[in-house]
């Protein structure tokens, strides 16, 4: 049965070290939301398999998302966290759903357009990418995914790939609806733009000291000198640090003039505290990987549970089962 209070899916995919932006912008909403919503997040391995990682990369990425999960502050009592891989429903369903949908809708797609843009050659996983996330969302009888404005196209797609299901074969999915983050911003990376792996211009949530320390060192400013009067809103520098004090005071320090050189070394004191917490709860996972992989094991039991049930139902509608 069902929880009473609203179900949410989300997750990541295991490429890299995430980052501050992927916590301002998704993991902390994760956290925030868990004790309304009954929540699922998962990691994403098998979308990663479209930059074809090698083995040992996957699966250290994988070991670290899960651990930047717990480390963050995801609750396992309260949230389900699963690997995509340990489901096989996820690729059944979007093989069904492959069948719903025609080459010219998923040219549409955001990563599509992107990824054609960077290359002359797509592979089909990539092409073929919201179809497994529709697949991914509609397993669990989602109510809500929250997402940032730039992708609220994956839950529309999610939702037109029921709809074709539902008007062929009865109803049997649940229209996901979007949770739209608005007050999450995009916070720039050490170069100005966003906060990006590929740009390289990140901080990882899992980072060290010394690693806060030179990723800070390295924030692009300019060439205005002490007690020059600035807008905090146009420095990189201010736009990174009001994430970790958004205080009046230091709004006030920065448009007095506040040297770069002591602002960097406030940003570094006031990143290394705020991660402190998480460094701990990561420590306390690392030392215990038994935990962990018994947190993983109760989260596919669980999440198999519902998507089985889901995929013979889906099975069934259609022919398959007899």
């Amino acid at each position: 049965m069902q929880s009473p209070k609203p179900r949410l899916f989300s997750g990541m995919k295991p490429t890299g070290r995430i980052h501050l932006g992927n916590y301002f912008g998704a993991l902390k909403q994760f956290v925030d939301l868990q004790d309304t919503h009954d929540t699922f997040i998962f990691v994403a391995n098998l979308h990663a398999l479209t930059g074809l990682p090698s083995q040992e990369t996957l699966i250290e990425d994988t070991r670290n998302l899960v651990l930047d999960y717990l480390a963050a502050g995801l609750d396992p009592e309260k949230v389900t966290i699963f690997k995509q891989s340990d489901i096989l429903a996820h690729a059944s369903l979007a093989w069904v759903f492959n069948n719903f949908v025609s080459m010219q809708y998923l040219m549409r797609a955001h990563a599509f357009k992107d990824a054609e843009a960077k290359k002359s050659e797509v592979n089909v996983g990539t092409f073929d990418y919201p179809v497994l996330m529709a697949a991914d969302i509609l397993l669990y009888g989602t109510d809500v995914v929250p997402v940032g404005k730039d992708q609220k196209q994956h839950v529309e797609y999610a939702r037109d790939m029921a709809g074709k299901f539902n008007n062929q074969y009865g109803e049997h999915f649940k229209l996901p609806k979007e949770l739209i983050l608005e007050d999450t911003g995009v916070i720039p990376g050490t170069d100005g733009q966003k906060m990006s792996k590929s740009y390289g211009n990140t901080i990882p949530l899992s980072a060290t000291d010394e690693e806060v320390k030179k990723a800070v060192m390295s924030i692009v400013t300019d060439s205005r000198e002490r007690n020059e009067v600035k807008d905090p809103e146009e420095l990189v520098l201010y736009q990174i640090h009001k994430y970790f004090n958004n205080s009046p005071e230091l709004k006030a320090q920065y448009a007095q003039g506040l040297g770069y050189g002591d602002a960097k070394k406030m940003l570094i004191d006031d990143i290394v505290t705020f991660l402190r917490p998480m460094r701990e709860r990561r420590a306390y996972y690392e030392n215990n990987p038994k935990l962990v992989q018994e947190i993983l094991i109760a989260g596919a039991h669980k999440a198999n549970d519902i998507a089985m049930k889901k995929i013979f139902d889906v099975y069934e509608a259609i022919g398959l089962t007899e």
